[in-house]
């Protein structure tokens, strides 16, 4: 068990705009940063972090917490695992006493994947540093690419020794089980007998976002023309190639500070770049390109360049991979290498700056990319060069920016020597198709947008107005809780002729205690069960506590809580509701007071709950000649003076501040 100190200082030190930076890219947004969601497929930000707050907010998937909770939801660690993953990441000592058989026990299924790959990943570089058969082939191939020990070390690389069990046996040894081997892939059970998958192969762990071993790449050395060159951990629960980019764990704060973002194809490409300098590369594992890998790098750029073979043979099929990048509404660039040079032979024998230089200046927008390459086969062929400019069409009409669309359309015109009315015909013919093919759904769907944003009535009905006041009254506890502040209380008093008059005095309260005392007075309990249960813990912790810090309070609270307290203060953050005021829904405006917030906030809610109980009256009046409604009618009545009453006050809580 990690020990309470630790996760003291790991929630001390850690700071969200910092943890979810390494993941997703942010902006600025006044005092708060946005990005796109990480949790699911989006064009517009609405995930938004609050630096002062310490919390995030997803609006798209309704996610949100802190920090140590982001890390739980993005990479599926228990809280244990995030607390180590984030103590790594600042350089915090570990406190904790050693894991027992049942603690093991309890660890679900796919961390015990996550556990077997690690080990594997220990296992394989300890052979390839460690061993005679290790360093005579495995670490001898590296060296002779060039890769120096501290690249080694870095990308965790190691070597599976020529042996049909090694690895397993050793695994098995250290107490891991065979099922988890088999699902992982490291190990192949068939027929009763288990087998190391990898064997005699140099291996390339495979990095999750925030370090996590997912799987494999393996590398043959010998010339067995029967075995694969490359062999890849299979799919299984922790490990999906197609949602997955080799070295983007150690690229991806470079391609969030240089705002691009290189891709290629081989494992030895991104080392080569890596150790050259150029960090901001990941590559598609000799995969086709797919959605899941693009959002991966949308997430922390808007910019990817391409990098080409100079004698790529199959270089028309790759460059398909760019419409998929423009449908995501990034901007592509494309840079190809001289020929008989890749990624990794070009970055091995050129000097940094002019590394550097050369992917600047080869680089081409890839309209003007296509254009050279496709040109080359149309030669003077007006039915190539037709198809040609058609292909090139075809790519502009996947970018969904109307205004990107028509800057490409004059490129192509330019470049092509072709009528931009000819060619924007032809790209709405095919935009025309795609909405065609997809377009029952979109138009549904805008339908319904149109209703509701044409309605002001349908909105005013969609806000429930009492799960909005509670919510306020969450929001005011969580911001100025311990914030003591002065209120008017209207008291009972004799006077010299010994009557009972309404006496008013200003008394300092905290705002809990007014709250509570308040809610108590009219014995209201808050209708939403969370809120309720949020509620509650907060009054027990500000009767407990002298002090208040959110960071502190949310360690605290199990996830769900937690949950809610993050959505109801990041809610703020969002677009206002439409028609604040028809709802009698109280929103803090700058120039008011703690005070006059808290009070008007009570008071309208006092004001509903009446309201509410007039119309459950109304509703039970009897329409028959002979019923008696007098008892009814007569409550109503003294519902509609504590009505005026509250009139009254909430004149008085203006007026004072006003």
């Amino acid at each position: 068990m990690i020990s309470q100190n630790t996760i003291e200082t790991v929630f001390e030190t850690a700071r969200v705009e910092e943890v979810i930076g390494d993941f997703v890219q942010l902006k600025r947004a006044g005092s708060n940063l946005k990005g796109l969601s990480p949790f699911s497929n989006e064009k517009s930000p609405s995930f938004m972090v609050s630096p002062v707050k310490q919390i995030w907010k997803d609006f798209s998937s309704g996610k949100g917490g802190n920090a140590v909770t982001f890390i739980m939801e993005h990479e599926h660690f228990s809280y244990p695992e995030a607390i180590r993953y984030l103590a790594k990441k600042y350089n915090i000592e570990i406190e904790e006493t050693e894991q027992t058989d049942a603690d093991k026990a309890e660890a679900n299924e796919k961390e015990s994947m996550y556990l077997v790959s690690e080990f594997a990943q220990k296992y394989f570089h300890n052979v390839l540093m460690h061993t005679d058969e290790g360093k005579a082939i495995g670490y001898s191939y590296f060296k002779e690419r060039g890769f120096t020990k501290d690249t080694i070390e870095k990308f965790g690389l190691g070597y599976s020794p020529e042996s049909w069990d090694a690895f397993t046996l050793e695994a098995l040894g250290k107490g891991y089980k065979l099922d988890y081997l088999d699902k992982t892939g490291l190990t192949i059970v068939k027929e009763g007998k288990q087998f190391d998958r990898f064997k005699g192969r140099v291996m390339f762990p495979i990095q999750s976002m925030s370090g996590r071993i997912l799987g494999f790449g393996g590398r043959i050395l010998t010339n067995d023309k029967k075995a694969a060159k490359y062999l890849n951990s299979p799919e299984s629960e922790i490990y999906h190639k197609s949602k997955v980019l080799y070295g983007i764990f150690h690229a991806k704060q470079a391609i969030a500070k240089q705002d691009n973002c290189f891709l290629v194809e081989g494992y030895t490409d991104v080392i080569q770049l890596h150790q050259a300098g150029i960090e901001n590369v990941v590559a598609s594992s000799g995969t086709a390109l797919t959605p899941d890998q693009i959002r991966l790098v949308n997430r922390l750029t808007k910019n990817i360049t391409v990098l080409f073979d100079g004698d790529a043979a199959g270089l028309r099929a790759s460059i398909r991979g760019i419409d998929l990048i423009l449908e995501e509404g990034m901007n592509v660039k494309v840079c190809t290498f001289p020929e008989g040079e890749d990624p990794d032979s070009f970055a091995k024998k050129t000097a940094y700056d002019d590394l550097v230089a050369y992917l600047s200046n080869s680089a081409m927008d890839f309209i003007q990319f296509k254009a050279s390459l496709l040109m080359k086969e149309a030669k003077n062929d007006p039915i190539k060069k037709a198809e040609l400019i058609r292909d090139m069409v075809m790519s502009i009409s996947k970018i969904p920016d109307k205004i990107k669309r028509e800057i490409y359309i004059q490129e192509c015109s330019r470049i092509m020597d072709i009528s931009e009315d000819v060619l924007f015909n032809t790209l709405a013919q095919l935009v025309q198709k795609d909405i065609q093919e997809v377009g029952k759904k979109q138009k549904a769907d805008q339908k319904a947008f149109e209703v509701v944003k044409s309605d002001p009535e349908t909105v005013s009905a969609s806000v429930d107005v009492q799960y909005e006041l509670e919510r306020k009254i969450i929001e005011i506890l969580l911001l100025y809780g311990t914030a003591e502040e002065e209120f008017e209380d209207v008291l009972l008093k004799a006077n010299e002729e010994g009557e009972a008059v309404e006496v008013k005095e200003l008394n300092n309260y905290k705002v809990y205690q007014r709250i509570y005392l308040s809610l108590q007075e009219d014995e209201v309990e808050l209708a939403n069960p969370l809120f309720r249960a949020i509620y509650n813990d907060l009054i027990n912790y500000f009767h407990q506590n002298e002090t208040f810090e959110l960071e502190h309070y949310l360690m605290r609270l199990d996830p769900e809580l937690a949950q809610g307290v993050t959505h109801i203060l990041m809610e703020e953050e969002r677009e206002a509701l439409h028609n604040w005021d028809a709802q009698q829904i109280v929103v803090k405006q700058k120039n008011q007071t703690i005070s006059q917030y808290v009070s008007e906030t009570i008071l309208t809610l006092r004001w509903f709950l009446v309201d509410k109980i007039i119309n459950e009256l109304k509703n039970s009046i009897s329409s028959e000649p002979e019923a008696d409604n007098s008892e009814i009618l007569s409550a109503a009545m003294d519902y509609y003076k504590l009505i005026n009453s509250f009139s009254s006050k909430l004149g008085r809580v203006l007026s004072r501040y006003s």
